[in-house]
């Protein structure tokens, strides 16, 4: 039998705990290990490795060895990713005398991306060389790393036996130092995998990597700035077709859409079809993207909300920035992050600081490119909307407003329903401009109260908070049979915090947070323009406070790790979870393009929803693509052969061209 190779540790900087363990860890499977520092670019560091050190395994330090490793022939690569073709650089080997390592070196350049390089040359110069699954070096992935801070069982179920190594990912690192003292919590699996290889966390923690200077902004590769953008990106925007290979690096990361904007430098949509968008299509498909996640838009009306803009050589670089405003009022949600550059002198940058904060990416020839999230919206009554819900509230019922919220009445029958929405959606986005759920309320007879914010606030003002104890005290609530409080995500959060006011209430809530206060929840990183909101007094924490509720039922996806952390907060006897895997933080969309969202709700709110009733219209989710997707994605990382039979069912009822193009792989 082969004895294990000698390994070359990338590490920079003063030992840590991870490290110890890591070591230890190399050491128990039989390798020796070596600490290289990576110097200004690890990717030259590897390729230095691979050709001076022929033999040695070359790998990240946050690579835990749970067996030996033993390269076949030479050679040992492995997928970043459960499904698609990109090669990882966690663990490396390369024979030095083979065709590929001299590719990569004649094609290297300072600051390229090695696994972007090999993606492209393996292929070429080493289609016959085995290609493990990334199961095999990075069986927790990215996406599931919270639960290496959860209890051992919860995360040894997702290592497979196939599992040579375990990555701990350079996020959970930063997240040790800022939220865990540097220390693995009490109880977790990090624990105890340091306890099993007699690593003392307590003698090393994990500090805060010194500040480093900033990259020129034309350095920093594609990945980098996509690192930038966070963990989910639905939709994003590329102004002026600019950065077609960011936009297609993006949906190959993300799977989201892409919304070209057809718009001159003027701010203005042009009559013709500019000549870029032919070429841009072909760029994307060339990439790999699907013609049917891109569309051009090419007029303001075809603006909607993005997760994510791309501003690359337009406004504020070449363009006025003042052009950007109108983009800016169509496109932004409370989490919209804007990749932008701005040249020096052009007056961008107090224009944008005016509007919201400036992160600084880097700076190159007078150019810096800056990451930009916005305040929120400064809180402003609405005339159009005060005699729109005055109008439907009529004689009976009533309309207040303050302080950038207000409550609109509408009485009809003895079930209340109360809902929290967003006016600037209401308004800008809903043709009818109604309150979410106006028709569908109104066809069943129900009373409504429709609580609207004035942006993204989370409802933390305290007119709010004195409106709901003014309708408590005067006995509003009391006169009806039945109250239910209803939303989504922000409004999700609201019903659960504000049912104090109607005690005895039922509550049904989509992917809610429980707070954001953020020494409730460090570990939450989305929603910036709502953290410093007061959170606390009687309707703040809403997992405390939805004890006066009857029941509350919350729809969630298990398997995003922030929704799911929130949803773990609420546990009380009157809580009701029902699992929503693999349909994301915004599953209202997919159970409604599945066709099962209003009569979920409709039997929610009506009190007739049960788990059983629920499960069993979730099953038209084995139909829907994006659940297909993610269902084979999970199945090929670990179990390959049940993702074939999965792969040869789906293909067997229609087209799925992810899943088409990823059996050819598998």
């Amino acid at each position: 039998m082969a004895l294990p190779p000698p390994v070359a540790v990338l590490w920079d900087g003063p030992p840590d705990w991870t490290l110890h363990l890591a070591m230890a860890a190399w050491a128990a499977a039989g390798h020796r290990a070596e600490v290289v520092p990576p110097g200004d670019d690890p990717a030259a560091a590897r390729l230095a490795l691979l050709s001076g050190r022929p033999g040695w395994l070359v790998a990240e330090a946050d690579v835990i060895a749970r067996a030996p490793v033993l390269p076949e022939g030479g050679w040992f690569l492995a997928r970043a990713r459960p499904v698609d073709h990109a090669i990882g650089t966690a663990v490396l080997a390369i024979p030095r005398d083979s065709a590929l390592l001299s590719a990569l070196a004649a094609a290297f350049r300072p600051g390229d991306d090695l696994g972007r390089l090999l993606d492209r040359l393996v292929p070429l110069h080493a289609a016959a060389a085995p290609v493990l699954p990334s199961s095999a070096v990075a069986p927790v992935a990215h996406a599931d790393r919270a639960r290496l801070f959860r209890p051992p069982r919860a995360t040894e179920g997702l290592i497979g036996p196939q599992a040579l190594t375990l990555r701990l990912w350079p996020a959970t690192r930063r997240d040790l130092a800022v939220r865990h003292g540097g220390l693995p919590p009490a109880g977790s699996f990090l624990a105890a995998l340091a306890a099993r290889h007699g690593i003392d966390p307590v003698a090393a923690p994990v500090a805060l990597p010194p500040a480093t200077p900033r990259p020129a902004a034309a350095a920093l590769p594609e990945a980098a700035l996509l690192a930038h953008l966070g963990d989910r990106i639905g939709v994003l925007v590329d102004l002026g077709g600019n950065a077609p290979a960011l936009a297609a690096a993006a949906q190959a990361r993300f799977d989201c859409d892409i919304v070209a904007v057809d718009i001159d430098r003027e701010g203005r949509f042009p009559a013709e079809p500019s000549a870029w968008i032919g070429p841009y299509r072909a760029a994307l498909a060339a990439a790999g993207v699907p013609d049917r996640r891109l569309r051009i838009a090419r007029s303001a009306a075809a603006l909607k909300p993005a997760d994510a803009i791309l501003n690359v050589g337009l406004f504020g670089n070449g363009a006025k920035i003042g052009h950007l405003a109108p983009v800016l009022d169509a496109c932004l949600h409370a989490d919209t992050v804007l990749l932008t550059e701005i040249r020096k002198g052009s007056g961008a940058w107090p224009w944008l600081k005016d509007r919201g904060t400036l992160e600084v990416l880097g700076e190159a020839e007078g150019v810096t490119r800056a990451l930009f999230r916005p305040h929120p919206p400064a809180p402003a009554a609405d005339p159009a909307w005060a005699a729109i819900a005055r109008s439907l509230a009529g004689p009976e019922g009533f309309y207040t407003e303050g302080a950038g919220h207000s409550f609109l009445f509408i009485p009809r029958g003895p079930t209340l329903v109360v809902t929290f929405d967003n006016l600037d959606i209401a308004m800008t986005k809903r043709e009818e401009r109604r309150p979410w759920g106006f028709q569908f309320i109104e066809r069943q007879g129900w009373s409504m109260l429709g609580v609207m914010a004035g942006g993204w606030t989370w409802y933390r003002e305290p007119w709010v908070w004195a409106e709901f104890d003014r309708l408590r005290d005067t006995g509003f609530f009391a006169r009806f049979d039945r109250v239910v409080f209803y939303g989504a995500s922000m409004g999700g959060y609201a019903a659960c915090a504000f049912v104090p006011a109607a005690p005895g209430a039922d509550v049904v809530a989509i992917s809610p947070q429980s707070t954001l206060d953020k020494t409730l929840v460090p570990w939450e990183t989305r929603y910036r323009t709502a953290w410093g909101r007061d959170f606390s007094g009687p309707y703040g924490d809403a997992a405390a406070v939805s004890a006066a509720a009857r029941r509350v039922t919350i729809l969630y996806d298990p398997y995003e790790p922030l929704d799911a952390a929130h949803v773990a907060r609420f546990g009380g006897a009157n809580v009701v979870k029902l699992r929503t895997p693999l349909l994301g933080h915004r599953l209202g969309s997919s159970l409604h393009q599945m066709g099962i969202l209003n009569p979920i709700i409709l039997a929610a709110l009506d009190g007739s929803l049960t788990p059983a009733a629920f499960y069993a219209a979730l099953r038209a989710r084995r139909s829907f693509p994006r659940y297909q997707r993610e269902l084979f994605e999970r199945a090929a990382d670990r179990h390959p052969a049940l993702a074939r039979r999965l792969g040869d069912w789906v293909l067997a009822r229609g087209e799925n061209r992810a899943i088409r193009e990823a059996m050819r792989r598998l």
